[in-house]
């Protein structure tokens, strides 16, 4: 059983007691079918820093209201509490666990490979958007070139399958979410396979699926279709 299976028991609603908040234990509140909590999940189990952040699941179409009062006035997922201080955005915390915790940096030492990461991160919200459109347009009109620039940029250094080389990185983990989600709802809803003609791509994904810190983030696919109908498609 995967550890988002596990969590289902263990998530907070509205009717849920708030924990012991600000009592020096480091939080991260997530909801198991948000794409961006996941991206901060993913870093923190791979930084093997399970001991010491405790994952915290909110419901978020039924939010404890004290969570806004108390720990997150926005509302929403991930957020990090750590410290005595909260903060949020998925990204930002991406770099927050790499400066302020022990592990497997995410970010490589060579200059030249981190201003390339730090471009495909301020395109994956391109990527993000385009993947959404295409769900319900063109597949591959509203799709395919944002498809392609990850294809190419995953051919930038051809030394291993992840962005970066052999290793993950925060590029990797910055849209490994979103490709999971884009390979269970198209075919569904288009008919469209994401991978095809696309083999870095589809390699990429082969080993994001090897590896445990992404594994035990995996959400159900059919709770993420069922998702996608009701939060994207208004379908109850």
């Amino acid at each position: 059983m995967s550890t988002n299976a596990e969590l289902t028991q263990y998530v907070l609603r509205s009717s849920s007691p708030a924990p012991a908040i600000f009592d020096g234990t480091t939080r991260l509140y997530i909801s198991l079918v948000c794409p961006y909590a996941q991206r901060v999940w993913i870093a923190r189990n791979y930084k093997g820093l399970e001991a010491e952040i405790k994952v915290v699941p909110i419901d978020i179409k039924d939010k404890p209201q004290w969570y806004m009062e108390k720990v997150y006035q926005p509302g929403r997922v991930p957020c990090l509490e750590h410290n005595g201080k909260v903060m949020g955005e998925s990204l930002d915390l991406l770099y927050y666990l790499d400066d302020h915790f022990t592990g497997p940096q995410l970010l490589p030492e060579e200059e030249e490979k981190v201003r390339f990461a730090k471009e495909m991160m301020g395109y994956a919200s391109t990527f993000i958007k385009s993947g959404y459109t295409g769900l319900k347009g063109d597949a591959l009109k509203d799709f395919g070139s944002a498809l392609d620039a990850l294809e190419a940029g995953l051919a930038k250094y051809g030394d291993g399958p992840f962005f970066l080389g052999e290793k993950l990185s925060m590029v990797d983990i910055a849209y490994a979410p979103f490709i999971q989600r884009f390979d269970i709802l198209y075919p569904i809803f288009t008919k469209y396979d994401i991978f095809q003609g696309r083999p870095l791509l589809a390699s990429l994904y082969q080993e994001l699926n090897k590896t445990e810190a992404f594994k035990k983030t995996k959400a159900d696919p059919q709770t993420l279709v069922t998702y996608y109908r009701q939060h994207f498609l208004g379908e109850k």
